[in-house]
């Protein structure tokens, strides 16, 4: 997620803050994949370049343009056509924002009714100590917004510089839900994913237009709605080391996520109230604390998960496609490796892996997937600051 360092000092970085080594049990073979060349990739705003890009994201029903995030603290906004000269500066916040390796502004999301409200919500990190902000801002157009305007829904601390997540989206709901890491090091030291008390290795849920916990509410049907016990109200979901994206099928509604692993594994799980995903009981379908006989009463196992042995090691979720270019991929989970810059698609029967087709190899370093309005399927490749977008290789 560096557009201007040197390619080896991001390697190094997420290296260090994302992954480990290499397993040697590679449990799921690769489908055979589409003829040769079929899908592809294109710099569809080749005038346009940008730093530290993390996401990538279409306000509700608005398809004429485009809005990235860049690490350090800034939203770029602009056209949403291919010979787009230039960008604007949304909204700059470096100042509030802690950057750097896995810190910094991490995810953005809008409000549902943002055309008539204006509001949208940004994940970052801050301050000394490190804390995660989420937090509110009203945008005085559909391309200035006002940098004055925050509204803090909530913080919490980070215990270590990595594994912050950062992945916010919108469900069919109205709902936010909010992706968070462990807290970092290495491992889980201290059992956050586990724990119903710490907002760490979650999917938190709360309802952005209700006032009950100052700037926000949680929803009545939250599993720990209640705080019985101390058990944390926003919790949704638990168990997760690093979800690095999350997405929302937007005709099923399935909620994914792309969970980064530790040593061995990375995982592609599908998110479900009051899931346990099993971290650090478990990295992807292996024991992981303790090695060995670990107790999975009550774990949901990764829907698909794959081994770092090629160097797939540390995953970026993505989307499930529906857009109308590429006919051959309707309905499946687009979704890529930060290291190996490979991007598969994962078909699904149900909630079951029905295959997983590897399209496309050496894409860069990928940190994140984006989807427009009408389902198209774009990524963000760090290391060079563009927008890539998934296309039919055919035509390309």
């Amino acid at each position: 997620m560096k557009a201007t360092l040197h390619l080896t000092l991001i390697l190094l970085a997420f290296s260090l803050a994302f992954l480990a080594c290499k397993s040697d049990d590679p449990k799921v073979p690769e489908d055979p994949g589409l003829p040769e060349n079929t899908i592809d990739s294109k710099d569809v705003f080749p005038a346009l370049t940008f730093s530290q890009p993390v996401d990538l994201v279409q306000a509700p029903g608005d398809s004429t343009q485009f809005f990235v995030v860049e690490q350090g603290g800034v939203i770029k906004v602009f056209s949403n056509t291919e010979n787009v000269s230039s960008s604007a500066t949304f909204l700059d916040i470096k100042s509030k924002v802690r950057s750097g390796g896995e810190r910094g502004l991490l995810g953005l999301a809008f409000h549902p009714d943002f055309k008539t409200n204006g509001y949208f919500f940004v994940n970052y990190t801050s301050g000394t100590p490190l804390r995660t902000v989420i937090a509110r801002y009203k945008a005085t157009s559909g391309t200035q917004a006002d940098a004055a305007s925050e509204t803090v829904l909530f913080t919490f601390n980070q215990p270590y510089d990595n594994h912050n997540g950062g992945s916010m989206q919108f469900g069919k709901d109205g709902y936010l839900y909010i992706a968070t890491g462990d807290g970092g090091s290495g491992g889980d030291p201290q059992n956050y994913a586990q724990n119903l008390k710490s907002h760490l290795g979650k999917i938190l849920r709360v309802d952005v237009n209700g006032t009950s916990k100052g700037n926000y509410s949680i929803p009545a049907d939250n599993p720990y709605s209640a705080g019985t016990g101390g058990n944390l109200p926003e919790i949704y979901a638990y168990g997760l080391r690093n979800p690095w994206r999350i997405s929302f099928d937007t005709e099923s509604g399935k909620l994914f996520a792309g969970d980064v692993g530790q040593n061995e594994r990375e995982e592609i799980d599908i998110i479900v109230k009051g899931g346990n995903y099993g971290w650090r009981f478990k990295e992807g379908v292996d024991c992981y604390n303790p090695g060995s006989n670990c107790n999975v009463d009550g774990l949901i196992d990764p829907v698909h998960d794959y081994s770092q042995d090629d160097g797939d090691r540390s995953i970026t979720g993505g989307y499930v496609y529906h857009g109308t270019a590429i006919p051959a991929l309707a309905g499946k989970y687009i979704y890529g490796d930060y290291i190996s810059g490979r991007i598969w698609a994962l078909e699904l029967d149900g909630d079951t892996r029905k295959s997983n087709t590897l399209l496309m190899e050496d894409k860069g370093l990928i940190s994140s997937f984006g989807q427009d309005l009408g389902g198209e399927v774009y990524y963000l490749n760090y290391g060079e600051g563009k927008v890539m977008k998934v296309v039919n290789g055919n035509l390309n």
